[in-house]
C-alpha cells in the first residue's frame, strides 16, 4: 500500500477512537528513516497534552493498529504533542487559529510564490487569507501542502 494511502487509512480508522477519548488527531506522518518505518501521530486535547497522555494514546492505539493491519511489516509508533509549531491542517484548525502567525507552503504558486509567512486573517469556505507584511494572499485549502503555527 502506498504511503499516502496508509496515512489516509490511519486518519479514517484512528480519528474516531481518539475523539471518543477526548483527543484530537492533529497530524499523521509515515515514512522510512534508515531501515525502519515510523508512524508518527501528533495528538492534542483541551488544556494541552502530557507525556502520560501520549503513553495512554499509544496503549489505546497499538491493539487497534495491530488488528487493522493497515501497515504491513514492522514499524515504530511515536505519539507526540503537536508542539509550538503546531500543524494546521483541517478547516476547523484554520478557523480556530485565525489571528495567529502561520507559515504555509503550497503545492502550486499563488501570486508567484509557494511559501508564505504572516498572520492568518480568515477562513471563508475553503479559502484561507494570510496577511504577509501588508500583502494579502487567498489560498485554497486544497492547495496547501503544509501549514504550521509560527509562534
Amino acid at each position: 500500500m502506498a504511503k499516502d494511502d496508509v496515512i489516509q487509512r490511519i486518519w479514517h480508522e484512528l480519528e474516531p477512537h481518539l475523539a471518543e477519548q477526548g483527543f484530537e488527531l492533529v497530524e499523521v506522518e509515515f515514512g522510512q528513516h534508515g531501515h525502519r518505518w515510523i508512524l508518527r501521530l501528533f495528538v492534542d486535547r483541551q488544556g494541552g497534552i502530557s507525556l502520560d497522555d501520549c503513553a495512554a494514546v499509544s496503549q489505546l492505539l497499538n491493539p487497534l493498529l495491530d488488528a487493522s493491519d493497515v501497515i504491513e511489516g514492522s514499524y515504530l509508533l511515536e505519539v507526540s504533542s503537536p508542539g509550538i509549531a503546531r500543524p494546521v491542517r483541517k478547516p476547523g484548525d484554520f478557523a480556530r487559529f485565525t489571528g495567529e502567525n502561520i507559515k504555509v507552503r503550497t503545492h502550486l504558486p499563488v501570486g508567484g510564490r509557494k511559501k508564505f509567512s504572516g498572520v492568518l486573517t480568515s477562513l471563508a469556505g475553503d479559502v484561507v487569507t494570510i496577511d504577509c507584511q501588508g500583502s494579502t494572499y487567498e489560498i485554497c485549502i486544497d492547495n496547501i501542502q503544509r501549514a504550521n503555527l509560527d509562534r
